[in-house]
């Protein structure tokens, strides 16, 4: 079976690991700082906060930006649901917008639209998550200046993005945003076997994070209420979580992150190869604004029944069936039964419904060579002209 996605590991990360192994520190030692401070330089940001996942990431920028009961989060109604469910971790409500059925993402005149029915009915977002699916950035300069006309706080979930530029320089510098939240999940560009980070320019939105991924406990004299007792006192001055980074990820991050401009090359040149192939296929091929350079996480084609005979499901089965493990990303997540309990109900979002009737999510991850590209393709050929 050919994956849609696969992690990429070298002899380097392995040995990374086992130094880390045989040293005197498994956690809270000098690798998570250093990829840290890694990450900030790679990507622009004035500081970085690792965590044990994105969704963390997620959750401690939501507190940080004071989310909270009497408030409300936006993002898009095609995510994995942890875009959203960081609102409800804060008791804050939660509601969608409809995508730009060419990019897939957050639809900027959607959400302007939206706004300014919210503005008049007194229910303005406190923040908006804009979510860069399959790694291609959002149009964040126009949403930016939504954030400033409307005052609501920006977080890019940059999950599928490391790697990815908007306008010429990397999705994580923060120029459009509050906060940038980067997934090192096993099928994401790079690593850390589960982890995530969150990167902002406000120093105090970043003592926040570090606070909150600690149980909201500080070792800082200058944080606390009293005097310190001595160089072994601590405070919990806030309520917080275990979302720490072990010395182990960060160790593999590290020795990942040098890969990184190679890895997004290949996967850059995977999505040529297949748009290549497949502009005289029967399906709807992504398409990439001037703007944006696509770090390229997925690769999804769409069967629209306007310009194909087949339908999705016989297309995807077909597929599996015959060992290209294809997947779909997302399920709009205002359909999950969860959420379907707060109101939301299908037809409220068409274009994210039609989107996901038609999406399948072909392969690309860095070791998928041109021989295992063609086979995917002439699979797929073969489902849809049966």
């Amino acid at each position: 079976m050919i994956p849609y996605g696969r992690q990429e590991i070298t002899q380097e990360d392995i040995d990374a690991v086992i130094e880390v192994l045989r040293s005197d520190f498994l956690t809270q030692g000098p690798k998570v700082p250093e990829f840290e401070r890694t990450c900030a330089k790679k990507f622009g940001a004035s500081h970085a906060v690792a965590v044990n996942s994105a969704t963390s990431a997620l959750h401690i920028a939501c507190m940080a930006l004071e989310l909270g009961a009497s408030d409300t989060l936006w993002t898009s109604a095609i995510s994995f649901v942890a875009s959203a469910n960081c609102g409800l971790y804060c008791g804050a409500h939660v509601d969608f917008v409809d995508i730009d059925p060419n990019t897939q993402n957050l639809c900027v005149r959607a959400l302007e639209e939206k706004l300014i029915i919210a503005e008049q009915e007194g229910r303005l977002p406190s923040v908006l998550v804009a979510v860069h699916l399959c790694g291609h950035p959002c149009d964040m300069q126009a949403i930016h200046a939504l954030g400033t006309r409307y005052n609501f706080k920006i977080i890019e979930d940059a999950s599928h993005a490391v790697g990815s530029k908007y306008k010429k320089e990397y999705v994580g510098g923060c120029k459009y945003s509050d906060i940038t939240i980067f997934s090192f999940h096993p099928v994401k560009i790079i690593t850390t076997a589960e982890g995530g980070i969150a990167l902002t320019n406000d120093q105090e939105l970043a003592t926040k994070m570090d606070l909150f991924r600690s149980h909201g406990v500080t070792r800082d004299p200058s944080l606390m209420t009293g005097d310190t007792h001595g160089p072994w006192y601590y405070q919990q001055i806030a309520l917080g979580y275990n979302y720490r980074m072990t010395e182990l990820q960060a160790a593999l991050g590290l020795s990942q992150i040098k890969r990184l401009d190679g890895i997004v090359d290949r996967r850059r040149k995977i999505a040529m190869h297949y748009d290549s192939l497949l502009k005289d296929f029967p399906v709807v091929i992504p398409r990439q604004d001037p703007d944006c350079d696509s770090a390229r996480h997925l690769y999804v084609i769409r069967i629209d029944p306007e310009v194909s005979k087949k339908k999705r499901k016989d297309v995807f089965e077909y597929l599996r069936k015959n060992g290209v493990g294809v997947n779909v990303h997302y399920i709009p997540i205002h359909l999950q039964p969860y959420f379907q309990s707060f109101g939301f109900a299908p037809g409220d979002y068409p274009k994210a419904e039609k989107y996901y009737d038609e999406a399948i999510s072909l392969p690309v991850f860095p070791a998928l060579t041109d021989e295992m590209l063609d086979k995917v393709v002439g699979i797929l050929g073969e489902a849809l002209l049966r």
